[in-house]
């Protein structure tokens, strides 16, 4: 019985140690259970460090402040230029003015001044085209220099009048254009706002939020603003 005995307890001691041995014991589980928990940890902060770095790579810092110089220069030196043709060259300017009708002449200001606030839209809603950058640019610098033309600025008629004398309304059509595609989009964006805060958003109002749902708008919005300049009366007052 003895013998037997102490066979069994040196098997039972021989087959722990064999456990432990082999790597299958309750100390080799216990000192892997922490590696296997650190591992996937490890692998999604190297998951989560790889986006961002994808992330960084395409938000290219030096296009956009290319982009935001080049939008200042269009936004400055256009009208300046049509400012300083509109002071030095008059009568040349009136000459070319003068081919055109008031109502077209707000037409195409309005035009220039429409398709920059779109070009606005358009690169939030496409931000990593660059086609739409460079709409921005060309029509910001059209309008820019259709202001400078026209010397648009507060009170406006007062400086039209002085340099181009009874041809003033020309300038002034083109002036008012512009400030009609300006203040379609303040009413927009008014509107816009309103819809936001005021209504529900189980609302079906909130339909025209929606990008393209909301160019729609702004652009019944705009045309609606045209239309009250070429034939409310507008342009035979200023």
């Amino acid at each position: 019985m003895t013998q037997q005995t102490g066979s069994t307890v040196g098997a039972s001691g021989g087959s722990a140690d064999g456990l432990q041995h082999t790597g299958y014991g309750p100390e080799t589980t216990e000192s892997q259970s922490p590696n296997s928990e650190t591992a996937p940890a490890e692998a999604m902060t190297d998951r989560k460090l790889s986006l961002a770095d994808i992330e960084r790579k395409r938000s290219r810092p030096v296009s956009w402040v290319i982009f935001i110089v080049a939008l200042l220069v269009a936004i400055i030196a256009p009208y300046g230029i049509g400012r300083s043709l509109a002071v030095r060259h008059t009568q040349t300017l009136i000459a070319y003015l003068d081919v055109f009708e008031p109502r077209g002449i707000a037409f195409l200001s309005w035009t220039a001044a429409f398709i920059a606030i779109v070009s606005i839209a358009m690169c939030v809603i496409e931000a990593r085209s660059w086609t739409w950058r460079v709409i921005l640019l060309l029509s910001v610098a059209a309008e820019q220099f259709i202001a400078g033309l026209c010397l648009l600025k507060m009170s406006f008629w007062y400086s039209t009048y002085v340099v181009f004398g009874d041809k003033a309304y020309l300038a002034n059509a083109a002036n008012l254009g512009i400030i009609a595609a300006g203040f379609g989009a303040v009413v927009f964006a008014v509107l816009f706002v309103a819809i936001l805060v005021l209504v529900k958003k189980d609302s079906p109002l909130n339909m025209l939020t929606r990008s393209w749902a909301a160019l729609s708008v702004f652009a019944v919005i705009e045309v609606l603003a045209l239309v009250i300049v070429l034939f409310g009366g507008l342009l035979t007052m200023v």
